[in-house]
């Protein structure tokens, strides 16, 4: 058992509405965050303070937002330990900047009868758009499947990408399973074939360091509220040379170096992809969110977590009416534990919880080729935080004994 201390809190009392609201046990992170005050605060001291269009103004007020922004870039660079701020690119979310690449990249180097290679478990944000691009440039869609623990194996990685492989694709944490899929692996076997590598990150980077050097991919895409920052900001990382040479996605103002009646020439990246006016404010918070992450540091995030999961998986495992979906192994599940009661659908089970205070996920979860795949229509999902400790637990314990009951009296 891990010698943290979930019994007590430190974290709670730094986000508002779960301070204000101590009887609830939000079990939902997987799906959004709950946000600090730090981020809350910074959102609303940009518009008190920094209210100017960025990028756009000679004035003083908005080349003080520019520099915020900017410094923001930078911040993010770092974070993901990426060469050059110029690389990052803000847009409103993981699905836009994974559409992004699947429309404005994907088409410059498909043609029919390339592969481009996915995992079964992705999120819809990472299987539709290569679904249609697949179907527009002639390309076959290939799915890689991990086995009965959830995990792709080595053998698994090199019969789905071979000498036909263009693009590869996948989530680097399951926001179904929890498991953390073997990135730098995949992303070897993809450029020995020739192939560029796609990570989508957005249940990594609440849970673990991210280090795109490290891993070697040439595209890192994530969004802020997931990273306990604000709704509507998304970042899509790329290796220079791929974005200078990829067309626009979105075209419009600031997107532009000149205009003229008949044609148009583009902006140097980053601006080249952020066509209008960016959430100026909501990029601000961000850089709040990661200020206050690495003040508490992963170290800290990851053990508390791992805690939280393994008391979890333990105590539903009492349940004999409960059956966990995912690896055996809790230090597999990062943050997420996925879940059926015996003869009760989801959604009646997380509305009953509801009444309990309980907040958890029912449904497919945006990965409905995975539960498919794992036979089963629906789950239920706790997912955890570094914010949640053992009394969440215990109320999502009683409350499943209280749906039990109600259903079984």
């Amino acid at each position: 058992m891990s010698a943290v201390d979930i019994h007590t809190n430190p974290y709670k009392q730094d986000f508002p509405l779960l301070a204000n609201n101590p009887q609830l046990a939000f079990i939902d992170t997987a799906a959004t965050a709950q946000r600090p005050a730090a981020v809350i605060n910074a959102q609303m001291e940009f518009y008190q303070t920094l209210n100017a269009n960025a990028l756009r103004g000679l004035y003083k007020l908005s080349a003080e937002a520019t520099l915020a922004i900017n410094g923001a870039r930078k911040h993010i660079c770092e974070f993901i330990n990426a060469d050059d701020p110029k690389d990052i690119v803000f847009c409103r979310n993981t699905s836009e900047a994974l559409n992004m690449l699947a429309k404005a990249f994907a088409p410059t180097i498909l043609k029919p009868g390339d592969e481009v290679c996915i995992s079964i478990m992705e999120h819809h944000s990472n299987l539709i758009p290569w679904q249609q691009v697949c179907r527009e440039t002639g390309a076959k869609l290939v799915y890689m499947r991990p086995d009965d623990q959830g995990l792709i194996t080595d053998e698994e990685i090199a019969s789905k990408i071979g000498k036909n492989t263009r693009i590869v694709s996948v989530m680097q944490v399951s926001n179904v399973l929890g498991v953390e899929n073997p990135v730098k692996k995949i992303c070897a076997a993809a450029h020995a074939v020739g192939a560029y590598m796609i990570v989508d990150g957005a249940q990594a980077v609440p849970h673990m360091k991210v280090d795109v050097a490290d891993l070697g991919c040439d595209f890192y895409v994530f969004s802020a509220h997931k990273l306990f920052g604000p709704m509507g900001i998304g970042v899509l990382w790329g290796k220079k040379n791929l974005l200078e040479a990829m067309p626009p996605f979105l075209t419009g103002g600031e997107m532009i170096d000149a205009v003229t009646e008949t044609d148009a020439t583009w902006a140097t990246v980053p601006e080249k992809f952020e066509a209008g006016t960016q959430d100026a404010a909501g990029i601000y918070a961000t850089d709040a969110a990661i200020t206050y992450v690495e003040s508490i540091g992963f170290d800290a995030i990851q053990a508390r977590e791992a805690a939280l999961v393994e008391e979890c998986m333990k105590r539903l495992a009492e349940l004999p009416f409960v059956e966990i979906i995912g690896p055996d192994d809790p230090a597999k599940h990062h943050g997420v534990v996925s879940f059926n009661v015996k003869d009760i659908h989801p959604h009646d089970v997380a509305g009953i919880l509801d009444t309990e205070d309980v907040a958890i996920r029912a449904g497919h979860h945006c990965a409905q080729p995975l539960l498919s795949w794992l036979g089963v229509d629906s789950c239920c999902r706790a997912s955890f935080a570094f914010y949640n400790d053992a009394q969440d637990i215990e109320k999502l314990i009683h409350g499943l004994n209280t749906v039990w009951g109600m259903f079984n009296a």
